[in-house]
């Protein structure tokens, strides 16, 4: 194998990086939008119709994380959903991360929801 092929192989990324737009579009096709954020951080606001397992949780807890669907991951600015993607992707998971976060998804014009489905922020 040439040199830049095993590197390209060797230093991929895991998984896809989408925008809010696709990220919208898989979620209507059925794939799980996993937050990745502390309890606070969800608290404050999240996507709608999101899941929640902070990172620091996602190892134990990975049987609540689905196989058969395609899962996006999300944080903040999409640093540690970058790691649950990693993770994700070496647990067999078909899974994409939101570049940008949620910074990016409310950055599009999308929505965060608050406890008892009032609006939410981004915290």
């Amino acid at each position: 194998m040439p040199v830049a092929a095993l590197l390209t192989k060797l230093f991929r990324k895991p998984y896809r990086s989408v925008n809010p737009q696709q990220a919208a579009a898989l979620i209507t096709d059925g794939a799980v939008l996993l937050d990745v954020r502390e309890p606070a951080e969800w608290r404050a606001g999240h996507a709608p119709r999101a899941r929640h397992i902070p990172l620091g949780q996602l190892t134990a807890r990975l049987a609540e994380v689905p196989a058969d669907r395609p899962v996006i991951t999300v944080c903040r600015s999409g640093a540690r959903s970058r790691q649950a993607a990693t993770l994700l992707a070496r647990e067999g998971r078909q899974v994409h991360n939101l570049t940008g976060g949620l910074r990016a998804w409310t950055g599009a014009g999308m929505p965060l929801q608050g406890k008892g489905s009032r609006p939410g922020r981004l915290a």
